[in-house]
């Protein structure tokens, strides 16, 4: 042995017997005391958070992982690359010995998350121990945290291994490449000390107050043997929180893009200005105003200072979100906008005017093996091209639309729907009288037939020979008599008057216009809605509807997909004939008002 190991050795040694000697010291006396109350508490918020820990294995035994339950009907998260290496049919087992079939529910590949489900058993019925979703971005370096899972497989009775150690860093940003081709990115997520080994992918990390904080995912042990110990990172349980309504409605989720290139100021990066350097011609923040060499000031309301700040908050946000951004133009000019965040898929893109999707089959990924025939969890199974799981979605899409149809049948309302209200028109009042004529024996086609403000217009919101400029009309609404051609499609028909997509979306942010002439406040104005997505002769809408009681507040409609969406926001609303329609519509276009509808009357007629 070397001098300079013996010397440590010696050091080691003694360290040691001074500890032994402390802990020797302290007993009888109040440390002692307050030593064991927390080894105790310690144990028992274990044996507590134990509970809805689960084994995530293969059916042939080959492999697996972790997982947490978050719901009572058997929800449970996961990591993608778990589900990857098993497919869409797991075996899963409880702390208590138990195990459940399951099936796969949703996929965000890019964020390595899986939703998954546990099937009933047949015999029984049972409520499933769920964890407590906690709030990541309270922790801090130094906090103490519990990794539970089933690292090597050594878990064969299911009782899940723990590990005790130390937030080291928050906020990390990590990219790793999965076999599968998809580029694993972890955007602003945990890093800890606390030992996390292959088998322990997919299961919880907890505070020390029992709350789940992070989805443990991948280990850093580098190439040198001058590591001592690998750094572990955990999946942000926030940026979870933001995928699961797309997760829950069986989604292939896609995570945001900005549309802009962008880079610190300084090329050592660093603390400092972030400098647009590209902007993709288009894009809806090129729509916004936002151009080369101005500088982000925030993003969702984050304040940016530098690179690592902006892709780990990018990434944390889903497609299709809308977010607040701050950037300042030609150094004075401070502007704060509404931007919808594209995805890093190309969209499917229905051939012109039909819904006929054209999919590409390079940027479409393939899906998981399904269930093998003949298991329960192949009843509960459907293949969908942009799904994991299309069974879930018509799930979520039935359970929205069941409530939305509790504020009335309009089922029997097929015939011509006519509303006339008061129309503000910037700072001129005048009126609006918008009608959707339904097909007649002289006139197989359906017609909106309107007059606003003393201006009279005729559309065929269906015939692949109406011009783009006639289906945004009124000139500067985005295409308002078409949006409200496809309201009275979702209220009356439902499914069937969407020949195209009819999906659920998940839950996106919604900003109703604050009442008065009140500037924006986004946050707010932010509020959190189920998602409904359909289209109609080529023309997407989605439909914002309240978490709370299933209200619709309003929607958009692309008529143009170069251009920004109608929007319209509904308000007042009130009962006709056991009804509940809007009093109040506010429509919007460019982030700007064209029209505010008030006191709105309806006649709504049956098909004669």
């Amino acid at each position: 042995m070397s001098i300079r190991n013996y010397r440590r050795l010696l050091t080691a040694m003694f360290l040691t017997a001074g500890i032994v000697a402390l802990l020797a010291s302290a007993q009888g006396d109040d440390l002692d005391k307050r030593l064991q109350d927390a080894e105790a508490n310690r144990v028992a918020l274990i044996e507590q958070v134990k509970k809805p820990v689960i084994a995530v294995l293969a059916p042939g035994g080959q492999g697996g992982g972790s997982g947490v339950l978050i719901t009572e009907d058997g929800y449970a998260l996961t990591n993608f690359h778990v589900a990857a290496a098993i497919g869409s049919y797991f075996h899963c087992g409880l702390a208590t010995g138990e195990m459940y079939d399951a099936v796969l529910v949703g996929l965000d590949r890019a964020g390595d998350l899986a939703l998954i489900k546990l099937i009933q058993k047949k015999d029984r019925e049972v409520k499933f121990p769920v964890a407590t979703l906690g709030d990541s971005d309270k922790l801090q370096p130094g906090d103490w945290t519990l990794a539970l899972g089933n690292p090597l497989l050594l878990a064969t009775d299911f009782n899940p291994t723990v590990t005790y150690g130390m937030v080291s860093g928050t906020h990390r940003y990590q990219k790793i490449p999965h076999p599968t081709g998809t580029l694993l990115e972890y955007c602003d997520c945990i890093q800890v000390d606390t030992a996390i080994n292959p088998g322990n992918s997919g299961g919880p990390l907890f505070n020390m107050q029992g709350e789940f904080v992070g989805i443990n995912s991948a280990g850093s042990l580098g190439k040198s043997d001058r590591i001592n110990s690998g750094a572990a990172y955990s999946i942000s349980v926030n940026m979870i929180k933001n995928f699961l309504g797309q997760l829950r409605a069986g989604m292939e989720c896609d995570h945001a893009t900005l549309g802009a290139d962008v880079e610190p100021e300084n090329e050592e990066g660093g603390v400092g200005r972030l400098i647009v350097k590209r902007v993709v011609t288009g894009s809806e923040v090129d729509r916004r105003g936002l151009a080369v060499d101005d500088q982000l000031v925030s993003f969702a309301g984050w304040p940016l200072t530098n690179i690592n700040q902006y892709k780990n908050k990018l990434g944390i946000y889903p497609k299709g979100w809308r977010v607040p951004l701050v950037f300042r133009h030609e150094t004075t000019d401070r502007r704060e906008v509404l931007v919808r965040l594209p995805g890093r898929r190309p969209d499917v893109i229905p051939d012109n005017r039909t819904d006929n999707p054209t999919a590409d089959a390079e940027t479409t990924p393939p899906p998981l093996p399904p269930p093998p025939a003949g298991t329960d969890a192949a009843k509960l199974y459907e293949g969908k091209l942009g799904f994991a799981n299309y069974y879930f979605n018509k799930l979520e899409r039935k359970r929205l639309m069941d409530a939305f149809h509790a504020k009335g049948d309009f089922s029997g309302l097929r015939g011509d729907w006519t509303m006339k209200a008061a129309c503000t028109l910037g700072k001129k009042i005048s009126t609006a009288q918008i009608a959707v004529k339904a097909p007649t024996k002289e006139d197989k086609s359906e017609k909106i037939v309107a007059d606003v403000d003393l201006v009279g217009y005729t559309v065929d919101p269906l015939s692949t020979e109406t011009k783009l400029e006639d289906l945004a009309l009124p000139k500067g609404s985005g295409g308002l008599l078409v949006a409200l051609y496809q309201y009275r499609q979702l209220l009356a028909f439902g499914d069937k008057g969407f020949s195209g997509e009819f999906s659920h979306g998940g839950v996106e942010p919604f900003y109703p216009p604050l009442p008065g002439d009140a500037g924006p406040d986004y946050i707010k104005q932010r509020v959190m809605c189920e998602v409904l997505r359909t289209q109609l002769a080529g023309v997407p809408a989605k439909w914002y509807f309240s978490k709370g009681d299933g209200s619709l507040l309003g929607f958009e409609v692309v008529v143009d997909r170069d251009d920004d969406p109608c929007e319209v926001y509904l308000s007042e609303y009130h009962q006709e004939e056991g009804r509940s329609l809007p009093g109040r519509m506010e429509v919007r276009y460019k982030d700007k008002t064209y029209a505010v509808l008030n006191g709105i009357n309806w006649k709504l007629e049956p098909v004669k």
